[in-house]
């Protein structure tokens, strides 16, 4: 079980320590429900030290990232970051993951904790086909880095008091290579997984203790409090984000799952499986990812059964809770053609009854 450079201040915080993907990780230090409204109301941090990142750097660099990601990197101009997922080549996604222009042969792969190691297998595969050479052109430096998220409405101005920059008007995904917290090079973005605002920042491992009790201090006058994996969950579902393992695997296609925004089909941009994609956008597919809200009381969760009014099964739940800022039962689905349009009244059976649910426009929350 590894370890992140903040797990001594998890534990001194009493949180309920958990294995996840491998890493000995914070699941909550109070109740999910007061972690996530300080989120949404005020600021948390996140240790996201779990995450895995790749550079990619060279002549060949942006030819590499065109080729196994779905969205367009010709898009990109330096400093700026974009969502994006590998295809797979059978139709379905690798992973979902962000990519950080730092210069025209500069990149950074921000890949899921769960995917680090099939992601980089299926990096290297397609990078020895394109001649990079691994471990100069693309390097895997997952275990050399740790990563705090710093989110919620006052998460910028806080963190203003840590660098020389200008980080309070900087554009949602975005970012910056800066001095911070008296660390060179810090990797700062305005990025996250909550949909409240705010930044990440990556640094070495070595410089973690530092930079953990800089942001605490920085941030405790605007009520900054640690936050676990558990509010992360909710505070992402409200938002509509997929969860690679629950909305997203190896066998949905991206616009199966509402990802058509980061399948772009432009000129010059022939990522793996584009005659695939190109081919379902065009004939429809025959289910959908779309997002529900409870109209009976009940908690949905995943692997639920999505029925019609007669019971019939026409889908599935990927993700369910209780959403704190709204105080109802939210989920996402696939649910078969004929039953997704916004409106439709469909049921979720919850220990062998049938809840009442309507499907719904994403984000649930809105600011």
């Amino acid at each position: 079980m590894k370890n992140t450079a903040f797990t001594k201040f998890h534990e001194q915080l009493g949180a309920k320590m958990v294995p996840f993907v491998g890493f000995n990780m914070p699941i909550q230090y109070q109740s999910i429900p007061q972690e996530h409204m300080a989120v949404r109301e005020k600021l948390g941090v996140f240790d996201v030290s779990h995450m895995g990142e790749f550079w990619v750097t060279g002549t060949k660099a942006f030819s590499f990232i065109q080729k196994v990601t779905t969205n367009d990197v010709a898009m990109l101009f330096d400093c700026k970051v974009q969502y994006s997922c590998f295809p797979n080549g059978k139709g379905g996604i690798v992973d979902d993951l962000l990519v950080y222009r730092i210069s025209n042969e500069k990149y950074l792969l921000v890949v899921n904790a769960a995917n680090i190691e099939k992601d980089w297998n299926w990096c290297v595969e397609n990078a020895k086909l394109m001649g990079l050479e691994i471990g100069k052109d693309l390097v895997n430096v997952s275990d050399d880095y740790c990563q705090l998220a710093i989110q919620g409405p006052l998460a910028l101005k806080a963190m203003q008091k840590l660098t020389k920059e200008t980080v309070t008007d900087m554009e949602y995904y975005t970012v910056k290579v800066i001095e911070f917290a008296g660390i060179k090079d810090a990797i700062f973005s305005t990025t996250g997984y909550t949909g409240s605002g705010g930044c990440e920042v990556y640094v070495p491992n070595k410089d973690g203790e530092k930079l953990w009790e800089a942001v605490f201090e920085a941030g405790e006058e605007f009520g900054i409090e640690p936050i676990g994996l558990g509010a992360r969950d909710t505070l992402r579902l409200e938002m509509g984000f997929c969860l690679y393992g629950n909305d997203i695997n190896d066998t949905t296609s991206p616009i199966e799952a509402g990802l058509g925004w980061i399948t772009k089909f432009n000129d010059g941009n022939n990522f793996i499986d584009r005659e695939y994609m190109e081919k379902l956008k065009a004939d429809g597919v025959s289910r959908r990812l779309r997002g529900f809200e409870m109209i009976d009381r009940g908690i949905p969760r995943q692997h639920y059964e999505i029925v019609d009014a007669d019971g019939n099964n026409i889908g599935e739940v990927t993700s369910g809770t209780m959403s704190p800022a709204l105080k109802k039962g939210i989920g996402m689905g696939y649910i078969n053609k004929g039953f997704t349009k916004l409106g439709t009244e469909i049921y979720i059976k919850v220990r062998n009854k049938q809840l009442k649910a309507e499907v719904v426009k994403l984000p649930f929350y809105k600011q």
